[in-house]
């Protein structure tokens, strides 16, 4: 008797191990069949959504913000977009505000420092299940980016620029942040680490190498100009590496009365496949990604349109994916782009020891964006086009 009451203990203790270990294994499986490529819904640039960057007038500070929309609930494999029933969970969505203080250091180098911060970041799990749906908010990583004019030629009728710049991400973000799951029948918590693609950082330190390209047709209120980028990523300390970045813009915009501007982009976009520290796996997979569906190429076009009324600029745009290849197997498909909508506010204006000062008194007229340029009587500048003012 006491030896079957022995066993029937046994086997009762075995069968709550089997449980715990029959829930822990789905813990660690579920989230881990629900990842994806974190920059995948969106543009992968880290600056300011791929904003086109040159560099200021000495002495000359610009502050700007602009909150950028994600939403996406579009997956592929390779270039074709999959049904739902394959999908590997619901939706990705985010709103990030960014941040960046620009200061004209010299008429050739500018020096800008730009941030941000995640008021949401949300990946929702396969049929709305709330166990593998997670959540994010906080602040973003810091970019340090100097910028320097190699070119800066300017005529009666055109203007030409040429500006390269190298600068470096400091990981502020979390990168590693975890989510607790009740084990139903103890009781106990166990922590998984959320998807990288709600992480508010990579945890690396990244380079940015940057060239730009500007010339402008003053008479017609008419501006060509490209930008190339690309970010080499450094390792995690979870021995992880995501894919490095590259990008290619082409731009071409008009100005209307002065006031209004229209800019139509054509952006590609290429990035690498993750790469994990194999050493790592000796004590645990610590990465939730899949490397075999990490990785992209994407083509967008991105009307923006702008407002300028003296120090301030009004703009918003939205990218358009037009064509999408993203890496995959036959066991996991990956989220595309679909929406991504930015909207912001830039203020320019000079320090006290600024060029506008040495023309007060003179009854000089010059331009409010372009203080360089000056003239004994009223006009247009020769560089926007907008109309001079009076020194007071």
């Amino acid at each position: 008797m006491f030896n079957v009451g022995f066993l029937l203990i046994r086997q009762d203790a075995m069968m709550k191990i089997l449980i715990k270990l029959s829930f822990l294994t789905s813990l660690l499986l579920v989230p881990a069949i629900s990842r994806a490529q974190c920059c995948a819904g969106g543009s992968g640039s880290p600056i300011a959504g791929g904003a086109s960057q040159g560099v200021l007038l000495e002495r000359q500070v610009e502050l700007n913000t602009n909150f950028q929309f994600i939403n996406t609930d579009k997956f592929y494999a390779k270039d074709t977009q999959v049904p739902d029933s394959i999908r590997t969970f619901d939706s990705f969505s985010s709103t990030y505000e960014y941040f960046k203080l620009g200061y004209g250091v010299t008429k050739n180098l500018t020096m800008s420092i730009e941030s941000g911060y995640f008021f949401k970041k949300q990946e929702v799990g396969l049929n709305d299940n709330p166990q593998t749906t997670y959540e994010s908010k906080g602040i973003g990583d810091l970019i340090i980016f100097p910028r320097y004019d190699v070119i800066n030629w300017t005529e009666e009728k055109t203007r030409t620029e040429v500006t390269v710049g190298l600068g470096v991400k400091i990981p502020l973000g979390s990168y590693n942040d975890s989510t607790g799951n009740v084990e139903p029948f103890s009781g106990q918590t166990f922590y998984v680490t959320k998807p990288t693609s709600v992480q508010l950082s990579s945890g690396t330190n990244d380079i940015i190498f940057y060239t730009f390209l500007f010339r402008g047709y003053t008479e017609k209120n008419l501006k060509l100009f490209a930008n190339a980028m690309y970010i080499k990523k450094g390792w995690n300390p979870n021995g992880e590496k995501l894919g490095d970045f590259a990008s290619v813009a082409l731009f071409v915009g008009k100005s209307f009365f002065n006031h209004l501007g229209i800019t139509l982009q054509t952006r590609y976009e290429w990035v690498d496949t993750m790469k994990i520290n194999e050493n790592i796996l000796l004590f645990g997979r610590p990465s939730n990604y899949f490397p075999q569906a990490t990785g992209y190429k994407k083509v967008f076009i991105t009307p923006q349109v702008s407002y300028t009324k003296g120090k301030f600029t009004l703009y918003a745009s939205s990218d358009f994916p037009v064509y999408q290849f993203l890496n995959t197997d036959p066991h996991y498909t990956q989220v595309g782009s679909q929406h991504q909508t930015t909207v912001g506010l830039s203020y320019r204006f000079f320090t006290k020891n600024s060029i506008i000062k040495k023309l007060e008194g003179t009854g000089k007229y010059y331009c409010p964006m372009h203080p360089e340029e000056v003239s004994d009587k009223p006009g247009k500048c020769p560089k926007c086009g907008m109309d001079l003012e009076k020194a007071k």
